[in-house]
């Protein structure tokens, strides 16, 4: 029994029929009973009609009248007097032989049953006492044909075991049914999982409600979707993390070769020097941007929290950055008037801002201004990195923070862009549970405003 089709047909199956044995055997054993126990007063009434009879018109006319009564396939009667002599019987001998030891010696007072044995007797039996005077008494022996309760019995099981084969029919029904509406979209789902197990992607299940069944299977097909998309991104990543380790790799590799030529003289030999550093720097920035990227993928960094001034910490920050920006003649400002607490974790936020202040330079104008702002926000910080740089176009403010993407991929290596480091800062921002935003004019400038 290894499909589930099976398991819960046979469970389905057991649980019904012993509720149907359960509930076909307290049928059964009612209806007898109730049948015996209409049999039984129907006797009881006989009974006290024939002695109400003989009670009133004593005579041998009236016992030779009850015996006509009685005479018939299904009921008899014995009039007994007070020495349990026969004075009157409807029935044949040979009853009156088989339950003479109950006539006789009779010392019952009330209407009673002698016998209720259906199963085992021909008959059921009850005894009426009457008295007339001292020396006129006795009983009527009633006597009630058991044929009819037996032939009742016996319809009874025919109709039950009709009932049972009728069940079993129907079970199997259902578990046909249940085969077709619930293991069969099972089973397609299991054949598409094993589809996602060997890499093919490509897995359409179709609708089957909105019931449990049919949130598993948009489960199923949602988490194909995102495999799927999820294989493109990577082949893309990796296509991507191939051409930027090319072009440097390449520069390396020629220049190296050029520099060690012995006719060249020192000037230009220190010039391919310089681009060789220059190239080595830039992989050495990418190789580092993507193991930070691989470590938030894995989470395998962690954000410690804690509280801090924001004044000291920018202004610390900008120092650091500050020759970069100079050299370049680009002015770096500080605006945050309010002196308040950051609760984040000091080295997560400035790696954030260092990535912002780098993305700033590098797109920046000689002669532009670069200004950091900060202040507090409903019991949140914001932090504002604002350039008057070369801007983003519009189409591309969505899509920026995505891994390896850049605006324009023709001057990356004038720019020196990687398409890396706001990846990164998306991630560490909401690893701190914030958000970042741009916004962004042409020829105009970029501001960055991450909350935390």
């Amino acid at each position: 029994m290894n499909k589930i089709s099976t398991k819960l047909a046979a469970s389905f199956f057991v649980v019904v029929l012993i509720m149907e044995l359960f509930l076909m055997f307290y049928l059964h054993r009612n209806i007898i009973k109730s049948k015996v126990e209409e049999e039984l007063a129907s006797l009881l009434a006989n009974g006290e009609n024939h002695r109400d009879v003989l009670l009133e018109n004593y005579s041998e006319m009236t016992i030779k009248h009850i015996e006509l009564m009685e005479k018939n396939k299904d009921r008899e009667v014995i009039i007994t007097n007070k020495n349990g002599h026969i004075i009157g019987r409807s029935t044949l001998k040979t009853i009156v032989e088989e339950y003479m030891p109950l006539v006789k010696n009779l010392s019952k007072t009330k209407d009673q049953i002698l016998v209720a044995d259906w199963r085992n007797s021909p008959y059921i039996v009850s005894a009426h006492p009457y008295k007339i005077n001292k020396n006129q008494s006795g009983y009527v022996i009633m006597f009630q044909s058991t044929s009819a309760i037996k032939e009742m019995v016996h319809n009874l099981n025919k109709h039950f075991f009709i009932s049972g084969i009728t069940s079993i029919v129907v079970l199997l029904a259902i578990y046909a049914l249940l085969s077709k509406v619930l293991t069969r979209p099972l089973i397609r789902m299991k054949a598409a999982t094993e589809k996602l197990s060997h890499g093919d992607f490509n897995v359409s299940l179709a609708d089957v409600g909105q019931d449990e069944l049919g949130e598993l299977a948009s489960s199923i097909q949602k988490l194909a979707d995102d495999l799927e998309r999820l294989q493109k991104e990577r082949n893309e990543f990796l296509a991507s993390i191939a051409h930027e380790l090319s072009t440097p790799l390449t520069y390396l590799i020629g220049y190296s070769k050029v520099a060690m030529r012995e006719n060249l003289n020192e000037n230009d030999r220190k010039h391919y020097l310089e681009i060789i550093t220059e190239e080595s720097n830039r992989m050495k920035e990418l190789v580092k941007n993507l193991l930070e990227l691989a470590k938030m993928d894995q989470n395998t960094f962690s954000v410690s929290k804690e509280y801090f001034t924001a004044h000291l910490f920018l202004d610390n920050i900008c120092k650091r950055v500050a020759p970069s920006f100079d050299m370049n003649n680009i002015k770096l400002i500080l605006v945050c008037e309010e002196d308040f607490e950051i609760y984040a974790d000091c080295i997560r936020l400035e790696q954030i801002m260092l990535n912002l202040l780098d993305n700033a330079m590098k797109y920046s104008d000689k002669n532009t201004r670069v200004v950091v702002e900060a202040m507090k926000q409903e019991e949140r910080t914001v932090i504002n990195v604002i350039d008057e740089g070369v801007g983003i176009p519009s189409d591309d403010l969505e899509l920026i923070f995505e891994k390896l993407y850049r605006v324009e991929k023709s001057r990356s290596r004038t720019f020196g862009g990687s398409g890396i480091g706001l990846a990164v800062v998306k991630e560490l921002v909401e690893a701190h549970g914030g958000t970042i935003k741009v916004k962004s004019n042409l020829g105009e400038g970029s501001t960055f405003t991450i909350t935390i």
